[in-house]
């Protein structure tokens, strides 16, 4: 026989997944239930910490237990397929949002943008001497009031200069229209896909549970001359995110 807390949870999972319980809904607070008789205290606050574990809920301060949303954003892996138009208004992820009907927008720290000494695993990435300058960029990547992935982006001085990735504040259009717009045109990317156990700074941040795995995408992007122009990394929640490819067009013998 189940014990009280993993029923009470097995109830709430399936109100959640049968959508009782839409995304953006609070659950009742703890002493509500109680009171209901659904268990003592330390019952209900097990059956939300299970919950939240699997990543159906997060605790989110002044709103309490929150059922969280976890519709899928296709995201085009190879990004560089399609080139955005310097200037405009969107960048890879709010296209990719929009096209879905969702609220996607990119955060940026602040400042935007930090002038630092390149970490010796990043000017080796990059192909820098050791100690060489780097613009580092840092982004969340946004689906309304929801944190979906942190990146963290690496650039060459002189090319983040000459397209302005320096610059304090967020890059309207997203950083290839500005490259493309200064005239560093990415010509390949090597791209690496993991999946591993959030550490703590993730499973805050992104709002997960200890049982949600995050995707981490590593990409080293080069030009035609096969230097590297940028490096991003990236950790977003797993269930949060599809990575798709273009097909590459097929030769069909007749």
């Amino acid at each position: 026989m189940a014990s009280k807390w993993k029923a009470l949870a097995d109830q709430l999972a399936e109100e959640i997944r049968d959508g009782t319980r839409p995304p953006g809904s609070t659950l009742p607070h703890i002493l509500d239930l109680v009171a209901q008789g659904k268990g003592s205290k330390a019952t209900v606050n097990r059956a939300y910490q299970e919950l939240e574990a699997a990543g159906l809920v997060s605790s989110m301060r002044g709103r309490g237990t929150v059922v969280r949303d976890r519709t899928r954003v296709r995201v085009p892996l190879s990004r560089y397929e399609h080139v955005l138009e310097p200037g405009g208004a969107r960048g890879p992820w709010e296209t990719a949002t929009a096209e879905q009907g969702l609220d996607g927008r990119m955060e940026v720290d602040d400042p935007a943008a930090e002038t630092l000494d390149a970490p010796d695993d990043v000017a080796e990435r990059l192909g820098l001497d050791e100690g060489a300058r780097v613009v580092r960029r840092q982004r969340r990547a946004m689906i309304g009031t929801e944190v979906v992935a942190l990146q963290t982006a690496w650039y060459p001085l002189d090319i983040a200069e000459a397209a302005g990735l320096n610059s304090p504040q967020k890059i309207k259009g997203g950083v290839l229209g500005a490259l493309v717009g200064a005239g560093i045109l990415p010509a390949e990317a090597e791209e690496y896909v993991t999946a591993d156990t959030p550490n703590t700074t993730q499973a805050a941040q992104l709002a997960i549970g200890a049982r949600v795995s995050v995707l981490l995408v590593d990409r080293v992007t080069r030009d035609a001359r096969g230097r590297a122009i940028e490096l991003v990394q990236i950790a977003g929640a797993a269930d949060r995110l599809s990575l798709v490819y273009a097909p590459l067009p097929l030769k069909i013998r007749t």
